[in-house]
This record gives C-alpha cells, structure tokens and sequence, in this order.
C-alpha cells in the first residue's frame, strides 16, 4: 500500500480521537475503554489518541489519564499507536505528563499549544522544546487556535520541525494555505484534526487524520483514505461525501464533538456513559438526529461486512 505522505506515517493513516468512556456514575470506565479500544481497532483504526479534546482531557485526572493510557495499551497491544494527550497549560505540568504517558505504554504524545496565558510565539516555541526534550517519545503537535486563543505560526512550525521528536501536527488551524507551506518545507506528518478536511488535507500530502467521528464510523473514516491510497480518487471523494451528513451532524451542531460522540455511541450500544461538567449530555432531538445521520450512512451502499474494506 502506498500512502499520500513521502515516509510511512509516525503513527498510522487512520487514527480515532477516542473518547473516554465513564461509568453511569461518572467514574472512570476502564472495562469500557478496553472494549471501546478493541472494537476500533477491530473496525480499522490504525492509531488511537487518548485524553485529546474529545477524550475530555480537561476534567480527567492524571491518574485517570495514566490508567487509561495502561488499560487501552493493554487492549490494543502492537495492533495500533497510542498517543497521549499531555498537553496543559503549565510547561512543568505537561513534562509530569509526558513522562507518566511513557512509563504507562504510550507510543507517543500530544501537544496542545498553551491556552489561557495565550503566549508569544517564541514562548510557545520554548514550551514545546522544553517538553520534547524531556521525553523520549515522538511528540505530535495540536494546532487549536479556536480553543487554545493562539495558533503555532507556520514559521514557528518551521523551526519546531528540526527537533528530532517533534515528528507529527495535529492540524486544527483551519488555515490550509499555511498548512501545506508547512508541507512543502518539512518532514512533518500532518494529522488532519477536523474531520471535513480528512480528505484534502490527504490529497495535498497529509499522513492522515485523528478523527472523532472515527469513534461511531471508523470503518467509513479510513476507507475514504484507502480509496485515496488505491488511486481511486473519485471513489474516495464520493466516500468523503457521504461521510458529510454524519460529520455535520456531530461537528457542527453548536456542541463538542465529545457530546455527539458519546450520544451516538451510546445509543449503537458501545462504551461512552455521561459526559463530566460543565458539559452536558445531548438532548433526546440532537440524539436523534444523529442516529438517523449514522443509519443513513450505513444504508447507503454500505461497506461489505464479515471481511474489512482494507
């Protein structure tokens, strides 16, 4: 199989920004995690990110993130990556992280820019480097600037690329012109974050997306890139839009893509419990309608089933 990008991706095509599944008390779900885990990479995930923005990272605590990081480790063994979200506010903070995530059996880590203080490039830069150089893992940047208030500037890209562990962005900036100036300049491996830019951002030398609407439809999620990766590019583009309904459904209904995802995966009987506040579950219209987006897509010239498309 030849991939989009030059060099095989640090982290597989087809990664899931996972949720974290929670007991109907709020606890921490490991049983669930394991058998969410399984079941995604059973379906086609090739890499599973853990404690991102969908997997509620800001309400878990660090033993939480630890254990999950041990249990889907545990479950998914070598069959695909792990990476962990490490990324805080506080530079001391995130290194306490990155170094817990490797010792719990992550194969790499996620960086958010530092939100909050919104600092100046140069000390996003120096926060990065502090952290890649405290851990042996590849490290993933997380453009977010509509979360995080600042965005990691294609020049601040360009230098934080020539760290030997900065190896993979995370790219959510919605600025494609600076995302593929980055491409043409570096070796780094672009993530596609948003899930309406899984395939352009492929066609233009992306290593492939972190998905979350890979959590309800992993199966349709990296067929898209399989389609891409054959040379069947028409067929990857009507893939993609058929993907659009369900996409919409749970990116752009004025909720968090982790609201959506457990509302959906709850109601497909998979692991997913409440969501922790301040968030709030969906209501029973918003459920429905992505139930009825989910089932469409499955109606629609459905993948074949017993053997994956892959």
């Amino acid at each position: 199989m030849t991939y989009a990008s030059s060099s095989a991706p640090p982290f597989g095509r087809a990664l899931c920004a996972m949720i974290t599944p929670f007991t109907e008390e709020g606890a921490l779900d490991v049983a669930g995690a394991r058998r969410l885990a399984t079941h995604l990479v059973a379906e086609g995930c090739e890499g599973l990110v853990l404690s991102g923005t969908t997997g509620e990272s800001p309400t878990t605590s660090d033993a939480e993130k630890a254990e999950l990081i041990s249990a889907v480790r545990e479950a998914v063994g070598e069959r695909a990556s792990v990476v962990a979200g490490v990324g805080t506010a506080d530079t001391r903070h995130t290194i306490a992280l990155a170094l817990e995530a490797e010792k719990a059996g992550a194969d790499g880590v996620l960086l958010v820019t530092p939100y909050y203080s919104r600092p100046p490039q140069d000390a996003i830069e120096a926060h990065f480097l502090e952290v890649a150089d405290a851990t042996a893992l590849p490290v993933m940047l997380y453009d977010i600037p509509a979360r995080t208030g600042t965005r990691i500037a294609p020049r601040t890209m360009l230098r934080l690329a020539e760290h030997p562990r900065i190896v993979a962005v995370k790219d959510c900036s919605y600025d494609f012109l600076g995302t593929q100036q980055v491409l043409a300049a570096t070796d780094l491996a672009y993530y596609a974050g948003c899930d309406e830019h899984n395939l352009a951002l492929y066609a233009v030398g992306a290593a492939g997306c972190v998905s979350t609407v890979a959590n309800a439809a992993p199966r349709h999620v990296r067929a898209v890139l399989d389609a891409f990766d054959t040379g069947d590019t028409a067929l990857a583009a009507r893939l993609q839009r058929r993907l659009t309904p369900l996409i919409d459904a749970m990116m752009a209904a004025d909720l968090p893509g982790t609201v959506t995802a457990k509302a959906l995966l709850a109601s497909l009987g998979l692991p997913a419990g409440p969501v922790r506040p301040p968030l709030r579950a969906a209501d029973p219209e918003t459920t429905a309608g992505l139930r009825t987006a989910y089932d469409h897509l499955i109606a629609d010239r459905p993948l074949p089933q017993g053997s994956p498309p892959w």
